[in-house]
């Protein structure tokens, strides 16, 4: 298969949050994908020499070559231009066709293993790492699933969960992507956890990323589904890594899969949206226990009354 990439070098004062809303706005788009390139990254630190004495800031997503591509981009683009008109900063596109074997293996160069939480680290299934004491070693292989630890959003939920796993409680992760947030609820002590992601490559994925960390598949399992259409038990901790829009979509259903003293964990929410979020949160009868913001990012976790 042939892939575009589309490189988006851009100018703004917060270059932490420009990088996060671009790379949000290509996952909204249905990338596959995403790679951030800094400007005076050293070779020795395991990015790509190609981005070594690039100036700019930057962030590349991938679009599949097909009939539709050229549709997606003009979409994104239009997309792009009112995110910038919002936020304040100048880009540039630039769009070129690499092949697929060129996008699989170009983007590990930028995954190093990483501690997120007091205790969880992220480690790439092909780097090397000595781990510590207490350490606790997630063992990811994202693939073209979204879900390596490094975004604000997947690093906060991380953290929550260190907060309300019980050892023992079942676990529902919507979004489910590389299945890192159900790796990380099985090694903290969920007795059970289901992975839900429309993408059925993304569910391919994160079975075998819970195989390649010894979760038994009989109580840690992932399904393709559509958020929480036709789940029929009820879970102690639920979690969804998606987007703002999703979130607002999915509270007038969340209860289905809660239970009466259910933890509901969600990221992924820009601050202009947190009023509907919090809206949404109300009339799904949740309240807000815990506020986390990251880089211009929130993440909530509310329980019901």
């Amino acid at each position: 298969m042939k892939w575009v990439e589309v490189s988006i070098p851009y100018e703004h004062q917060n270059p932490a949050l420009a990088q996060d809303l671009i790379a949000n706005l290509f996952f909204e788009m249905g990338t596959s994908g995403v790679v951030v390139k800094e400007p005076g990254t050293d070779a020795s630190d395991g990015f790509g020499e190609e981005f070594q004495d690039d100036p700019y800031h930057a962030v590349a997503g991938y679009f599949p070559k097909n009939e539709w591509t050229g549709k997606k981009i003009r979409a994104f683009e239009t997309a792009l231009t009112r995110l910038k008109d919002k936020v304040g900063f100048k880009f540039e596109i630039i769009c070129r066709q690499v092949a697929d074997e060129d996008w699989e293996n170009s983007w590990k160069d930028y995954f190093w293993p990483e501690k997120i939480g007091a205790r969880l680290v992220v480690k790439p299934t092909w780097r090397a790492y000595a781990p510590g004491k207490d350490d606790i070693v997630l063992e990811i292989d994202p693939g073209m699933a979204f879900g390596t630890g490094t975004h604000p959003t997947t690093r906060m939920c991380i953290r929550m969960l260190e907060t309300y796993v019980a050892p023992g409680c079942s676990f529902l992760d919507l979004g489910t992507g590389s299945g890192i947030l159900l790796i990380a609820a099985g090694k903290l002590g969920a007795g059970r956890a289901l992975g839900v992601d429309q993408d059925e490559d993304a569910v391919k994925i994160a079975r075998n990323n819970l195989l390649h960390n010894r979760l038994d598949p009989e109580r840690f399992r992932v399904q393709q589904g559509n958020l929480v259409r036709g789940l029929q038990e009820r879970f102690d901790l639920i979690a969804a890594n998606i987007v703002s829009q999703v979130i607002v979509d999915l509270l007038p259903d969340i209860h289905r899969v809660m239970k009466d003293d259910s933890i509901f964990i969600c990221s992924g929410i820009t601050g202009e949206n947190e009023d509907r979020v919090l809206a949404g949160m109300g009339a799904a009868r949740l309240t807000v226990l815990q506020k986390v913001v990251t880089d211009g990012w929130l993440a909530f976790a509310a329980g019901r009354y």
